[in-house]
């Protein structure tokens, strides 16, 4: 008894001696929490808390690191985007501006009698001109906002895409013929059944054609619409200057503008709009270009049973 009785105290003796280092341990790992989450809050969200994943605070520390990274990550994204909204807003008074007041000042010169006749007649028609680019442009914003704004909603349908491509195409052809573009369109007579909201599917066809027009330099687009397993594939290709590279990784970005392949004139929105819309609605949007030899952007979306 006497022998059991002393290991019993011994170990009992032993058990307390860990339990103080277990608690002295946890204390000091309590005191050095605080010390970083002093100095997160003072701004250092870089700072960590560190822990052995057998030690007693480890599983708190790791929900502190959790929690602060969550918030970094948020603070990053809030960042980018208020740069985001600070370049939106310079690119919308300079785009705006510019083009208003040019067509102010063709408008008071033809009112004021400044020019007649025929001059007077052309100028008309460039204040015109203007006007439906300005229209185009803030058409471009609205549809910015709304599609980053919590009240946008698709309103998806099973919709027969050929048909529905074909349709909008025809709205084209008169303005490929008054650029002398030349056109050759492929869609079979097959129809091909997607669940897509068919305004926004025209949105991103009608984005990417005027992005072709208005910065390609090109004089033929091709057109096509084929099955690619379970999805639906449809290409637009021209063959203008082409997109570099470094160019190209960035393409669908917000307010992003390439020095070559794409003029200064545009909102840097269109293709942004058309790739955030196709992502809404399951489906993708990319491009391939090779600088010199043109462009060809694919949009892809799954295909329903009928």
């Amino acid at each position: 008894m006497t022998i059991v009785y002393m290991a019993v105290t011994l170990l009992s003796v032993c058990f307390s001696i860990y339990m103080l280092y277990m608690l002295h341990h946890a204390k000091k790992q309590i005191g050095e929490m605080t010390e970083a989450l002093a100095d997160i809050k003072a701004g250092n969200g870089n700072r960590r808390i560190l822990a052995e994943k057998h030690e007693l605070a480890a599983p708190i520390a790791y929900e502190i690191n959790a929690i602060v990274k969550s918030y970094e990550d948020r603070l990053s994204a809030l960042r980018q985007t208020e740069e985001a909204n600070r370049q939106l807003m310079t690119s919308l008074s300079h785009d705006v501006r510019t083009p208003l007041t040019t067509m102010i000042g063709y408008l008071d010169a033809a009112h004021k009698g400044i020019v007649t006749g025929e001059e007077q007649d052309r100028y008309v028609e460039t204040a015109r001109r203007k006007a439906h680019d300005l229209k185009e442009y803030i058409d471009v914003l609205f549809d910015w906002f709304k599609l980053n704004s919590d009240e946008f909603v698709l309103q998806p349908e099973k919709t027969e895409i050929a048909e529905l491509t074909r349709n909008l195409l025809i709205d084209w052809i008169p303005i490929f013929e008054e650029k002398q573009i030349a056109y050759a369109v492929d869609l079979p007579e097959q129809p091909f059944w997607v669940n897509i909201d068919p305004d926004a599917y025209m949105r991103i066809w009608n984005n990417l054609i005027q992005n072709v027009i208005a910065h390609s330099h090109a004089d033929r687009l091709e057109i096509t619409l084929a099955q690619q397993g379970s999805r639906v594939k449809l290409t637009l290709t021209d063959n203008g200057g082409g997109i570099g590279k470094e160019d190209l990784r960035h393409i669908f970005e917000r307010l992003y503008k390439c020095d070559k392949g794409r003029s200064e004139k545009g909102s840097g929105l269109g293709l942004s709009i058309a790739h955030q819309l196709a992502g809404k609605m399951s489906g993708t949007l990319t491009a391939e270009s090779i600088l010199g030899e043109g462009t060809t952007f694919t949009v892809s979306f799954p295909l329903e049973v009928h």
